[in-house]
């Protein structure tokens, strides 16, 4: 009988120690209740604590990165989108994430999706497109606000993703194909106008040296010779049939 005293006495020890005593790491914090009271904040490492009578609740310090589910949003142009994001955030008053929000990680979730809605409904779909930083910064400073008061702070909100409706993903092809083409025209015709600046310099060089149109004749009579095909252009000089000319017309005047 009083070996089953002594048994009964030391699992009831140990049990009050394994709840009298709460191992809290290093990133972590517990509150602690007192018959309902709020006694404070402690850790990290070993925590003790009065069975029964006080009560601990813990917060990770760390960041945690929520992902924004997707959001149905209409822009200022009224494009339909669908925009998701991800937000990096911590608590930094353990004492305000528990005793001012019931859960603060679903409470900026919330938060996050309802200014994400409203910031791209405040936005063209050319700012939503080309100023994400912008839109990110923005949704990252109004979140930050709403959650302050929760002892969180938020670091980052980055969009992750823009979904278009079909019609605009085709009409925004079918623009960039017309900028592409109107691109290469202009390119095509600054290359035209060039290339006729350098042939009519080309042919003020050739009209002021009667040399070099033979060389150049020459180098055309060598280009020829090389072609592998059944008819050969021949190009013979203007001024050569001029002079044939006149000598025909002289001999027939003779006659």
């Amino acid at each position: 009988m009083d070996i089953f005293i002594y048994v009964l006495i030391a699992v009831v020890v140990i049990v009050l120690l394994s709840a009298a005593i709460k191992v809290v790491r290093e990133y972590e914090r517990v509150g602690v209740f007192r018959l309902g009271r709020f006694v404070g904040l402690r850790g990290p490492g070993l925590v003790l604590i009065i069975p029964f009578i006080e009560m601990v609740r813990k917060v990770d310090l760390r960041v945690v990165t929520m992902d924004v589910p997707q959001q149905e949003c209409i822009t200022v142009d009224n494009v339909t989108v669908r925009v998701d994001a991800v937000v990096y955030f911590r608590v930094v008053n353990a004492g305000d994430a528990i005793l001012k929000v019931l859960d603060y990680i679903k409470a900026t979730s919330l938060l996050a999706q309802t200014t994400l809605r409203n910031v791209v409904g405040q936005s063209t779909l050319d700012e939503l497109l080309g100023q994400r930083d912008r839109l990110n910064e923005k949704v990252k400073t109004t979140v930050d606000e709403g959650t302050d008061p929760w002892g969180v702070k938020v670091s980052m909100v980055e969009v992750k993703d823009v979904q278009l409706p079909q019609t605009m993903q085709r009409a925004m092809a079918a623009q960039a194909e017309a900028e592409r083409d109107r691109r290469a025209k202009v390119v095509h015709a600054e290359g035209e106008a060039q290339a006729a600046e350098k042939l009519a310099e080309a042919a003020k060089v050739i009209s002021s040296q009667p040399s070099a149109l033979q060389l150049r004749y020459l180098q055309t009579l060598t280009a020829i010779s090389t072609e592998k095909t059944s008819i050969i252009v021949f190009p013979l000089p203007v001024d050569l049939l001029a002079a044939v000319l006149e000598k025909a017309g002289k001999s027939e005047k003779s006659k």
